[in-house]
């Protein structure tokens, strides 16, 4: 083992290109397919002659989709190369692209987008965690967070380059799903293909840190993976936690797309904050890519500190946008404070499910809880749709927030409390 001795001593560690190949996975076909989807709403309905709804049933089924993918997908990569399951995915992913730019009929996307979900699923929930447990033993929440941060960067340099796309033509929303596809294929098959191993065993290695850890545990099997399977995990009070964790966040998240209209809703008496609605959305992704980093640094240190950070911040950042919505500089600040919870959903539930239950059986573990947040996706829009239309409005749908993420916090500590005993014989 005196190569991986020397691997893990020195400057430079493979778990460097996993974790640029996990930035790739998140920054291309996740971003995307999924934060660049709202692109395309309009045009594509404008051109088919279709209410918005009707088209984008789709990501309702590409949601679908998803959860019914998740379980089986911890599965392969449990068990198979994870160069072939996430490859696979990346393919789904392209191909399914270039499907929505042949699309001649409305229903036509609703089969493509099934597809979508089948491939991104793996890769927006179980990619990056999965390989970031496996090759990684410290700075491992910053590593989650750094490379899920690029959902957010991924949007924020692909949006405006799919609008001018989709504007240079009639059809040019189909040029904009084809290139899409091409930079998806092309930018992260190579990663997928020739720099993804599901284990540093696979290259001879020790995780990054798995000496460290030996030497302050006093252990010469400090790199072993450590925890409870599944089945046993299931069983257990924390698991359900998570699981009511990971559902909640997910509906706490979706708020997010209302605060533009929230914005919006003061047109008539301050029409300097309506004007700022894109702005105020902006604050928000910015939040968000800066609080996973943030958040995943912090649950380095102390999990359960990281979950009252990203609470603490989502609760100032509702209360400020409630309380002073005529200040624009305050309501930036408070979207972007509750961009910082926001990114609570990628990067606090997978760090939850590993201080819980371990690395053993993490795959299988995450992708159950996942499911949870996936059926969230396909609802949360249109839950608080009614909420905002209700009598209650938007101070109702900052009340539930408020509910939300206080249940949140408290799930969080219940399952970090609550962890089941590992077996001595891993």
């Amino acid at each position: 083992m005196a190569s991986s001795s020397n691997a893990a001593k020195g400057g430079f560690h493979y778990a460097y290109l996993i974790v640029l190949s996990c930035i790739a996975i998140t920054c291309l076909p996740c971003a995307l397919v999924l934060s660049c989807a709202g692109i395309f709403f309009t045009p594509v309905s404008e051109y088919f002659g279709v209410a918005r709804a009707q088209f984008t049933l789709y990501f309702s089924i590409l949601n679908i989709a998803m959860m019914a993918t998740l379980p089986v997908a911890g599965r392969l990569l449990a068990k198979r190369d994870a160069r072939l399951v996430l490859s696979i995915c990346v393919a789904l992913c392209g191909l399914g692209m270039f499907g929505m730019a042949a699309c001649q009929a409305i229903w036509q996307f609703y089969i493509v987008g099934a597809v979508l979900g089948v491939g991104v699923a793996p890769l927006i929930y179980l990619a990056v965690p999965t390989l970031v447990n496996a090759w990684c033993q410290k700075r491992v929440g910053f590593f989650v967070g750094l490379c899920m941060a690029f959902t957010g960067i991924g949007g924020v340099i692909f949006n405006p380059i799919g609008t001018s796309i989709i504007q240079s033509g009639p059809e040019g929303w189909r040029a904009a799903y084809s290139i899409f596809a091409l930079i998806i294929l092309v930018g992260t098959l190579p990663f997928t293909l020739f720099v993804v191993r599901s284990t540093p065993a696979d290259k001879g290695l020790v995780p990054y840190g798995a000496e460290d850890a030996a030497a302050e545990e006093g252990a010469t099997g400090a790199s072993e993976a450590t925890g409870i399977m599944a089945a046993d995990a299931m069983h257990s009070p924390a698991f359900w936690a998570i699981v009511a964790f990971c559902g909640l966040i997910t509906l706490n998240q979706t708020v997010y797309q209302f605060l533009s209209g929230y914005a919006q809703s003061f047109a008539a008496t301050l029409p300097e904050i309506a004007a700022a609605s894109g702005v105020v959305a902006s604050a928000a992704m910015g939040g968000q890519a800066i609080g996973k980093v943030f958040l995943g640094t912090v649950s380095d240190r102390s999990v359960k500190l990281g979950a009252i950070c990203g609470i603490a911040a989502g609760v100032a950042g509702i209360l400020i946008m409630w309380g002073f919505p005529s200040v624009l500089a305050l309501l930036l600040v408070g979207a972007f404070l509750f961009g910082v919870v926001y990114a609570m959903t990628t990067v606090e539930t997978p760090l939850l499910v590993r201080s819980v239950f371990g690395s053993k059986d993490y795959a299988n573990i995450y992708s159950r809880v996942s499911m949870v947040g996936s059926l969230m996706s396909a609802v949360a829009a249109v839950f608080w749709s009614l909420i905002i239309d209700s009598p209650g409005g938007y101070p109702l749908m900052f009340i539930l927030s408020l509910v939300c993420m206080a249940a949140c916090l408290a799930l969080a500590c219940f399952a970090l409390a609550h962890k089941p005993e590992r077996p001595q014989n891993n």
